[in-house]
């Protein structure tokens, strides 16, 4: 079945507009003929006369005026679609989907979609909870466009990972506790202890930096959640290795943080598809860049 063409509904709506074949080529800047031959395709396609002609005056018929009503709906509607999509390539809105950490939505996202919403409020942020190898993952297959992701990583083809900020990984121990004014490996690997699950790059870290010393404890609980971590740092259940970002709040009073000996660093990266970015994306990566620690 031939699909009729939106050119020939724009002819059709300048005829009963203008009541005149001719005045409708000058309206749309077309030969008297093209117009003539769109109408004929038209009728063809529909089966029927859909215009009239009465003591020089061309009207639509009757079928003819259900379709022009129809016309102007589809044509209003293709025109909206057209705008929608160039504020999207203006970056004027649109819908950017960003994967990160609940470590980084904590404190650092927040930031900039406070940003985005006071420069650019027409842009939609869909954000999805995911590990780091999940969302480079979902970048490479085309459903993210924007990922938060630990350092290192290796190369990924057709996607670019640069480094954004690194935040210092703190001792967070009850209040009650009697801790030193840095905390060693060996101090706390005698503690009960409460850690990032092993999915994770800071479980890697705080393995690693448990490991140097000699040290491989065994955690009361891991989980992947760290305000949950620290609730149950501040019931005194255990402590725990965090980063923490210069922007956060202070935590409970029933926590003290601590530096590590030796120090213990949380890099961060921002990942997104090689070649062309979209402008929306590109104001979200930009309002992301503005929030980098040194």
């Amino acid at each position: 079945m031939r699909e009729i063409s939106l050119d020939r509904l724009r002819t059709l709506v300048a005829i009963a507009d203008r009541g005149s074949f001719a005045d409708a080529a000058r309206a749309l800047h077309l030969a008297p003929p093209t117009v003539s031959l769109h109408i004929a395709e038209l009728e063809d396609r529909i089966g029927a006369q859909l215009l009239s002609r009465k003591r020089g005056h061309v009207r639509p018929s009757a079928i003819g005026e259900v379709l022009v009503e129809r016309a102007r709906r589809l044509l209003a509607d293709a025109e909206q679609a057209l705008d929608d999509i160039q504020r999207q390539v203006q970056g004027l809105e649109g819908r950017v989907r960003l994967g990160a950490s609940t470590g980084a939505l904590a404190h650092l996202l927040p930031q900039a979609l406070e940003g985005l919403r006071q420069h650019h409020p027409a842009i939609d942020i869909q954000v999805a909870v995911l590990t780091s190898q999940e969302t480079l993952s979902r970048l490479a297959d085309g459903t993210l466009d924007i990922g938060l992701v630990a350092l290192p990583q290796p190369p990924v083809a057709g996607l670019v990972i640069k480094p954004w900020r690194r935040d210092p990984v703190m001792a967070f121990v009850p209040a009650h506790w009697q801790c030193p004014a840095r905390v060693t490996p060996e101090w706390l690997a005698s503690q009960p202890l409460i850690l990032n699950d092993a999915t994770t790059r800071l479980s890697r870290l705080t393995t690693e930096w448990f490991a140097t010393a000699g040290h491989h404890p065994a955690p009361r609980i891991e989980l992947n959640y760290n305000d949950a971590i620290k609730s149950l740092v501040a019931a005194g259940y255990g402590a725990a290795l965090l980063p923490h970002e210069e922007t956060a709040p202070s935590p409970d009073n029933r926590i003290v943080m601590r530096p590590l000996s030796p120090a213990l660093w949380r890099r961060l990266g921002i990942a997104h598809r090689a070649g062309y970015v979209e402008r929306a994306t590109q104001h979200v990566l930009d309002m992301l860049r503005n929030l980098r620690l040194a």
